[in-house]
């Protein structure tokens, strides 16, 4: 593991390494295997969730009370924990960490291994370090304070830079899946997206992310984020030379309708596009 010169840092980003062994032995022994999916409602009409989701968040949480007391925890199966005397005052702890036991549940229920633990940690509403681990294939990528890295299976360690793609005709773009772009105003913004890039590709849930981080996607394009989804991906795509907001070019802490690029004039190009397409009437 490479770590990080900031003596701040260095602990918070060993615990996230920390977090996501423990969450990987919760995971495993339930891939691939007959499990019970509950249906939580809501998002694209199915939201499934597993025991695994539920034993990886618990074990995060565990090991978060234990050695960070003072800090918060925003998780995707058991919301907002941590710190309660700060929370209780209105006042969110300076550190929240912000978990997804498994992003692509979906594909985990599937036996696909194309999702991943995210864990990122927030310093006020800035994320400060974020991590993606796939404890299937091996695969690890986080942010130190300046540079990002992935480890594959093998245990080589290297940085993570994005790909140069200034041109928009000759992107690579991904999405989880169309439906979950609303008709009108959404479906309209992903087909003008569609016809100007190369070609586009669904279903990589963070993996997509963190494949922009390393160079092989341009664009990530996605509406209706959680925190919980996009906050750990964050770190990893900036520190890789990328850049991630929301369609209207804000910050995407918080989730929202997301545009990550590896190329930073590919990304100013993109929200051009969108916001042209967005004052544009829809037929129909």
């Amino acid at each position: 593991m490479i770590k990080p010169r900031h003596p701040t840092v260095a602990p918070l980003l060993a615990c996230a390494h920390d977090l996501a062994d423990l969450a990987g032995a919760a995971i495993r022994p339930h891939f691939r295997r007959p499990l019970v999916v509950e249906d939580k409602g809501g998002h694209g009409g199915f939201d499934p969730v597993t025991i695994a989701d539920k034993m990886a968040e618990r074990a995060i949480a565990r090991h978060l009370r234990a050695n960070f007391p003072g800090h918060g925890i925003i998780g995707e199966e058991y919301g907002t924990s941590g710190a309660a005397s700060a929370y209780s005052s209105g006042v969110p702890p300076r550190y929240r960490w912000v978990i997804d036991p498994i992003d692509g549940t979906r594909a985990f229920i599937c036996g696909l291994p194309t999702w991943g633990t995210l864990i990122g940690l927030l310093d006020g509403n800035k994320p400060l370090l974020g991590l993606m681990d796939q404890p299937i294939t091996g695969d690890r990528f986080w942010s130190g304070p300046t540079t990002s890295y992935m480890r594959q299976a093998g245990g080589k360690t290297r940085r993570t830079r994005t790909h140069a793609c200034p041109s928009m005709g000759q992107a690579i773009v991904s999405s989880t899946h169309p439906d979950l772009f609303a008709k009108g105003r959404q479906q309209a913004i992903l087909e003008a997206v569609k016809s100007r890039t190369r070609m586009i590709r669904y279903g990589g849930d963070c993996y997509a992310y963190c494949m922009l981080a390393a160079g092989f996607i341009d664009v990530v394009i996605e509406p209706g984020l959680k925190i919980y989804d996009i906050a750990a991906l964050i770190p990893i795509i900036e520190r890789s030379g990328g850049r991630i907001t929301t369609w209207d070019g804000g910050s995407a802490a918080n989730g929202g309708d997301v545009l990550a690029c590896g190329d930073p004039a590919l990304h100013a190009a993109l929200l051009e596009l969108i916001s042209a397409t967005d004052k544009r009437p829809i037929e129909g």
